[in-house]
């Protein structure tokens, strides 16, 4: 059928022109998942009677011309924290295993009336609380570029089953950076959507006031009709925008302290690409998005425990130590400690974004480190412990500002260009990633 490598548009197109047949696709995608010895480590369950089903009803659409969307009848890998009905939501977590939902999460609901094919769960960092990917007590996809070492999390399968064939589009979530890292680091484009775009209704949290939803993809078309689809008619169709039309500023100074020299090259190519389009590019301070991060370590671990901790507190030892560890952290902060740092964050954003008035976008490395040796941090938590803190530290200050990111790979594997918007500003950065894609020669 000619599908190996064509992204999700593109296998939408050619259900519509009637090239492919949605169950051929469907089946093509589920004995990919099924027939590798990789599959049990990408995916944590395959939902193949539900995706059958869904693409049948697919075929006939096509046949009868009413078809539902460009992604009609497409398939799609979605993270194991999306609840699926009568399929086990586990979360990548051994203390949620067998919990099953009656019905599917709202977002999965929007999907499949637009047409689109559930594959089935991939696995996940523990409750999504880490960024590197790595749980031992279900399983850690590979990295297809980097064997043996981190994919990225905590949207790691999720990013996997597309590298390996086996998803053309993939659903993860970010809370501080789980879309992105695992894009960057499979060198796939990955969006974070603005908290609050995309309802979180039917997704198993972590921290209600930073998650979001959002997809990792071959393209940024499929980026842009997935999260389309997914917001339920409250985004705007993005456009590709002119980049000489375009001012962007890079905010110097923390985003770029103790990088890889990898991610520095794929980010200063990606750039001077950019400037060869015709954008205009200013290197500025940004103090207030910078300084945000270092609220991190009272927001995140607070709404964490809060989520989760008297279930951790009532089965100690049984989630993997490390994300424990990070989990307890939050169970010492008192209320009014949160408070104060909340109001403090608020504050921050208002400062920030007045700073940035000028510019389309902000531009940075998506991450400061490149994959690293998956024994090795297996074998030291305190390494763990740093290196996923290093992993999240780019991605991060995004969902602290309260704005919107895309990642786009570079000419260097594992190495991204992080494309920042404001809040709700979602269209407008997918619109810039469209023109950005066609300028880095990933389009």
């Amino acid at each position: 059928m000619g599908l190996t490598g064509k992204t999700a548009v593109e296998i939408g197109r050619m259900i519509d022109s009637g090239s492919v047949d949605p169950v051929e696709v469907a089946e093509h995608f589920l004995d990919a998942i099924e027939q590798s010895d990789l599959g049990p480590q990408i995916f944590a369950r395959t939902t193949r009677e539900r995706a059958i089903r869904e693409a049948l009803r697919a075929r006939e659409r096509a046949r009868s011309g009413t078809r539902r969307s460009l992604l009609d009848g497409v398939p799609v890998s979605w993270k194991d924290l999306f609840d699926t009905e009568g399929v086990a939501t586990e979360s990548g977590a051994a203390l949620l295993r067998g919990s099953t939902p009656h019905r599917d999460a709202h977002v999965l609901e929007l999907a499949g009336a637009a047409g689109t094919v559930c594959l089935g769960k991939t696995h996940q960092t523990e409750f999504a609380f880490s960024g590197l990917g790595i749980n031992p007590n279900t399983a850690t996809p590979p990295n297809l570029d980097f064997p043996g070492c981190t994919p990225g999390g905590s949207s790691s399968g999720a990013a996997a089953s597309i590298r390996y064939g086996m998803a053309p589009i993939a659903i993860g979530s970010d809370t501080g950076g789980s879309v992105r890292i695992p894009a960057c680091w499979n060198s796939l484009v990955g969006f974070k959507t603005t908290h609050g775009l995309i309802s979180l209704e039917g997704v198993v949290p972590l921290c209600p006031g930073f998650d979001t939803v959002g997809p990792l993809a071959q393209s940024v078309e499929d980026a842009a009709v997935m999260t389309e689809i997914m917001a339920g008619g409250d985004l705007e169709t993005p456009l590709e925008r002119a980049l000489g039309d375009c001012h962007f500023a890079i905010p110097e100074g923390e985003s770029f302290a103790d990088c890889d020299i990898a991610q520095i090259e794929g980010f200063e190519s990606a750039v001077r690409m950019l400037e060869k389009a015709g954008a205009r590019i200013s290197r500025i301070e940004a103090p207030y998005f910078h300084s945000t991060v270092t609220l991190g370590p009272v927001l995140f671990p607070y709404e964490a425990w809060h989520s989760w901790g008297e279930l951790i507190d009532a089965n100690p030892g049984v989630t993997y130590g490390p994300v424990e560890e990070r989990f307890r952290q939050g169970s010492v902060i008192a209320r009014e400690v949160y408070l104060k740092a909340k109001a403090t964050l608020e504050d921050m954003r208002r400062k920030h974004e007045a700073s940035i008035l000028d510019y389309d976008a902000l531009l940075t490395p998506t991450l400061p480190i490149t994959p690293k040796s998956v024994d090795e941090l297996l074998a030291d938590g305190a390494l763990f412990n740093s290196t996923n803190l290093m992993a999240l530290r780019n991605t991060r200050y995004v969902n602290l500002s309260g704005g919107c990111a895309l990642t786009l790979p570079t000419q260097i594997n594992g190495a991204g260009l992080q494309i920042i918007g404001s809040a709700y500003e979602d269209a407008k950065i997918l619109g810039i990633g469209l023109a950005a894609e066609r300028a880095l020669n990933f389009g």
